[in-house]
């Protein structure tokens, strides 16, 4: 048990480190290659919190583990919502000014269902996982174009331009984050899938619970330091657009891009798994749409969902 134990928080050290390693150095970069602040908050930042998650699941599907993948990107979605984004809300109501993050949570509905469907069978191939990518492209580009032309608030550009340090030093340097983020990634993610599968195995847990609890817990920790931060900032579009971002590209980049390396045999997930991740997700649009604050009387209601949710899967063991 402590040898799985410490697989696991030695995973979770090099994970977190090689994440803000790998966000710091692409943010450097895009910042020199022209993009504004708001477009590399919305895309750059939002996917690289997402990095562990990514590293975490491919490795895992090499390995076979395709529950422990696909449990990771649900864990983290349903995570992101019920517990960061409550525990935000209860630092700092969220109120959101930014037009695109209406647009962008019917777009992770979408994207919710999009893969609800494909995993009702609990496998997927291939294909599916090429049409998953294929999706992150065009919301790439598509939030890349809209994020040019809207014209955002004046607190709202300060809050990303304040939130992204102006590069600092050379290019090298900034690759060099890069570079020993990845590595940082890869390492930890070998840590933390041998730590898990280990623990899973001396107690008789299902590798589907231990991907959707323990490694998504753990591979969210860079969205949860991001959210934290924003909302003591008072900083609601930073906070809402990395846990929007990051939950779209948990699906579309993950998923899709785990499968294509290896298509995902995901025996334990249940199908009530996935309705929890898309309720999540359903929570968040009518509050997007109508421009209501996230209460923190309704950041309680997500952090009790979540906290009902884990309690309903453990004892299913």
């Amino acid at each position: 048990m402590i040898e799985s134990l410490t697989f696991i928080l030695l995973g979770l050290i090099l994970l977190y480190f090689g994440g803000e390693g790998l966000v710091r150095g692409s943010s450097a970069l895009a910042l020199r290659l022209g993009l504004t602040p708001l477009v590399v908050g919305l895309t750059v930042v939002a996917f690289g919190t997402s990095a562990p998650e990514l590293v975490v699941s491919i490795q895992a599907a090499m390995d076979d583990q395709g529950a422990i993948a696909m449990g990771n990107v649900l864990g983290s979605n349903a995570l992101n919502v019920g517990l960061i984004l409550g525990l935000t809300a209860l630092i700092c109501p969220l109120k959101v000014q930014l037009q695109i993050l209406r647009i962008d949570a019917p777009i992770m509905v979408g994207v919710s269902l999009m893969a609800g469907l494909m995993m009702h069978d609990l496998y997927i191939s291939r294909m599916e996982g090429g049409l998953l990518v294929g999706g992150l492209v065009a919301y790439l580009v598509f939030t890349v174009i809209y994020a040019k032309k809207v014209k955002p608030l004046p607190a709202v550009e300060a809050e990303f331009a304040e939130a992204l340090p102006s590069p600092k030093g050379s290019v090298g340097r900034d690759v060099l984050f890069v570079v020993g983020g990845l590595v940082l990634l890869v390492a930890g993610s070998r840590f933390m899938v041998d730590g898990a599968v280990s623990l899973a195995r001396l107690y008789g847990i299902s590798e589907a619970v231990i991907g959707l609890t323990i490694v998504a817990a753990g591979t969210s920790m860079p969205e949860l330091v991001t959210c934290v931060v924003a909302a003591l900032k008072k900083e609601p579009d930073i906070a809402l657009g990395n846990i929007i971002g990051s939950n779209i590209f948990n699906i579309l980049g993950i998923l899709g891009g785990a499968a294509l390396v290896k298509p995902l045999n995901a025996g334990g997930i249940q199908m009530t798994d996935i309705y929890v991740v898309i309720a999540f997700s359903v929570i968040l649009v009518p509050i997007m749409k109508t421009g209501h604050k996230l209460a923190r009387w309704e950041g309680v209601l997500l952090l009790t969902a979540y906290a009902g949710y884990m309690v309903w899967l453990w004892p299913k063991e």
